[in-house]
């Protein structure tokens, strides 16, 4: 094939663009020139240096790209003799004339959003294939007066998106700012207020989608999230892991990614409850039994508080204790705030118990440090943090009892119940602990002398990815995290695997702010997963949810998948060979063995000895070229080869068995094996 007669003049400009960024990475770094150094001068003068190498070090940041490429198109308008080429950065010349126009500037949307029967002004649009700096191919689009035909199955650019999609995939999850569709510019540029939800099946791109939004706001809307900050979650470290290198790439290295376990100050393990106690722990009852738990730690003396006071005996009664703490609830917004209207109502009873003009500060002053005193303090009212709340109740039959009442039956509060451990903070608390140590925080509120630890951290945006699988109580958690109520929430109802799987968005909405409209946008088009497995991946969404409909594949595949029944004596060695010749096959790709909690141990041992070099998921990510996976872990990641093993066994464990397994059918890019030794589920038959 005859090369682009256009290609030698586009390279020699995307290497000159290159220049132009060393010239400026150049020019950043003479600004440290300007520094103060030392730990000498005056104040301002040590501010002002910290300033200038904190700018410094941003806009390095942003200039250090790696091996991804800084130009992938451009766009001629109609009408004029000028051009922009679209690219990761804004770049300019050391005139400052611009040489390359950032993706997320207005400018660049006509690349992004043109067709044929609407041009947005351009006589042509033109994608580059490239492979780091250099061009490999150009793909030329013509508009003419807006007569033009749309694109192919709603495709733009379809030959560089295609070479996109059929590179070798590594550990991370790659940027897809070359190969923006037009649905999904839409939602990246979708304005910043209220909860925008994004329902996308597999292979949409809903999670690359949502860090380019994240990005495009940052960079329409630095002031003011820079300053709030903008928060992405996930579902697990596998999956930060996983995108940890999508935002850096487009230059935005200050947004924060976490799990919900990491807004919490406990210490989270990674434990997991049995399934009713974490179904229970995600349901809104658990606000009233927490509410209940911490009203149960509000109360009057057993028996009268007699201290001696130099020559005086000085008293609380019972009945007192009890008018001084409904005083406390009356006056309190929080549990710990009201601590001191209860210390306050006991100096004062105290005082005028001894029926002389005794200053009740004065009592304060002397009997604050008294054990008696102490004591009934912590009786009437003490100070807790959430892990000692939380803690108490749940290793406590008489205190979960007694907040449960009748929201919990028995057998949910005998699934609540844990051993008491000698430490608060002993790494016990599961995640499903998480949503109720916030609740307990949100109660309680700061205690006295520690307000910044036990301040809540909200942000402007807020990215929620896997959303379907949260629990009301965990939804709630990242609501309260929410500056303002803007929101962008990622995921596909029929991947939901969770313990509570929500009918629709509308379930999920009914809690998260609303202080705007929420919108509802769907990505269609299935980029990652191609159609020869997505029709077989399609006959288990139609069993396990039958409502939704399947995203259309955009490339039809060349391999069909494999249907492999063995003896369960051969099952882990046959799995071992496979996926040492699906390596082969795949090249420089990665082959990914998906299991259930079960067999992870086996299959493990089976591999080792097998001599096949593999790495374990849940421990060190998806770095190595054989990767076993447990299949709670798998969602969100996309890979060359997959060997789903056992699949009716990831039926019968997990808790929505056959969405998790539609979730594993549909991580593979080229090929997809299934291995049994016992029955398929009849969705597969």
């Amino acid at each position: 094939m005859a090369a682009h007669p256009d290609l030698q003049a586009e390279q020699a400009y995307v290497d000159h663009a290159y220049e132009c960024v060393e010239g400026a990475r150049r020019r950043v770094l003479g600004l440290r020139t300007m520094r103060a150094y030392g730990t000498g001068g005056t104040h301002q003068a040590r501010y002002e240096s910290d300033v200038v190498e904190e700018t410094i070090r941003a806009r390095l940041s942003q200039l250090e790209f790696g091996d991804v490429a800084l130009v992938f198109g451009r766009i001629d308008p109609e009408d004029t003799d000028e051009r922009f080429y679209i690219g990761r950065i804004a770049v300019a010349d050391d005139h400052q004339e611009p040489v390359v126009v950032d993706w997320r500037a207005p400018i660049a949307e006509p690349f992004y959003r043109a067709t044929g029967r609407n041009p947005l002004g351009l006589a042509r649009r033109r994608h580059f294939a490239t492979r780091g700096r250099r061009i490999l191919d150009i793909e030329d689009e013509i508009f003419v007066g807006g007569e033009g035909t749309e694109a192919l199955d709603g495709v733009v650019g379809r030959g560089a998106l295609i070479a996109a999609l059929e590179r070798g995939r590594t550990g991370r999850l790659g940027d897809i700012v070359a190969t923006i569709q037009t649905e999904q510019d839409e939602i990246i540029r979708s304005p910043l207020g209220g909860v925008l939800v994004v329902q996308g099946g597999p292979g949409t791109g809903k999670t690359v989608v949502a860090l380019h939004r994240a990005a495009y706001l940052l960079y329409t809307h630095r002031f003011p999230l820079e300053g709030q900050g903008v928060l992405v979650v996930g579902p697990n470290r596998l999956y930060l892991r996983y995108i940890d290198r999508v935002l850096p790439s487009l230059g935005e290295a200050g947004v924060e990614q976490a799990l919900l376990a990491d807004l919490v100050p406990e210490r989270i393990g990674d434990r997991r409850g049995s399934a009713t106690a974490e179904r229970v722990k995600g349901e809104l009852r658990m606000i009233d039994v927490l509410v209940k738990a911490v009203r149960d730690r509000e109360r009057s003396l057993r028996q009268d508080l007699v201290v001696g006071f130099g020559v005086l005996n000085l008293r609380c009664s019972v009945e007192a204790s009890e008018r001084i703490v409904r005083a406390a609830r009356r006056r309190a917004r929080t549990h710990n705030a009201g601590r001191r209207f209860v210390e306050q109502g006991l100096w004062e009873e105290l005082a005028e118990s001894s029926r002389t003009e005794l200053d009740p500060d004065v009592v304060a002053e002397r009997l604050r440090t008294h054990e008696d005193v102490r004591i009934a303090l912590e009786r009437m009212w003490p100070v807790l943090t959430p892990a000692d709340l939380l803690r108490d109740l749940l290793s406590s039959k008489a205190l979960l009892r007694l907040a449960s009442g009748n929201r919990l039956t028995e057998e949910e509060q005998a699934a609540l119940l844990i051993e008491r451990g000698e430490r608060v903070d002993d790494g016990r608390w599961s995640i499903s602990d998480v949503p109720l140590l916030d609740e307990a925080r949100q109660l309680l509120g700061p205690r006295p002398r520690s307000r910044d630890e036990d301040e809540v951290r909200t942000y402007g945006h807020i990215v929620v990815d896997e959303a379907q699988d949260l629990t009301l109580m965990q939804l709630r958690m990242l609501a309260r995290r929410s500056l303002g109520g803007s929101m962008t929430v990622v995921g596909d109802i029929a991947q939901a695997t969770g313990p509570w799987a929500p009918p629709s968005w509308n379930d999920v909405l009914d809690h998260l702010p609303s202080r705007k409209p929420p919108r509802v946008q769907e990505l269609s088009i299935g980029y990652r997963t191609p159609a020869s497995i997505m029709t077989l991946a399609n006959k288990v969404l139609a069993v396990a949810a039958p409502e939704l409909t399947p995203p259309r594949a955009v490339r039809e595949g060349e391999d069909e998948p494999q249907m492999v029944a063995v003896e369960a004596t051969e099952l882990a060695t046959r799995v071992a060979a496979l996926a040492d010749s699906e390596r082969a096959l795949v090249g420089e790709g990665n082959v990914a063995v998906i299991v259930p909690d079960s067999l992870i141990a086996p299959m493990a041992e089976a591999m080792r000895a097998a001599g096949v070099e593999f790495g374990e998921a849940a421990r060190l990510g998806i770095d190595a070229q054989v990767n076993l996976v447990p299949v709670r872990l798998v969602k969100g990641l996309e890979l060359d080869s997959v060997i789903v093993v056992e699949p009716g066994r990831i039926v019968s464990e997990e808790p929505q068995g056959l969405r998790a397994l539609y979730v594993a059918l549909t991580r593979a890019t080229r090929r997809l094996a299934v291995v049994h030794a016992e029955p398929l589920p009849p969705a597969l038959l």
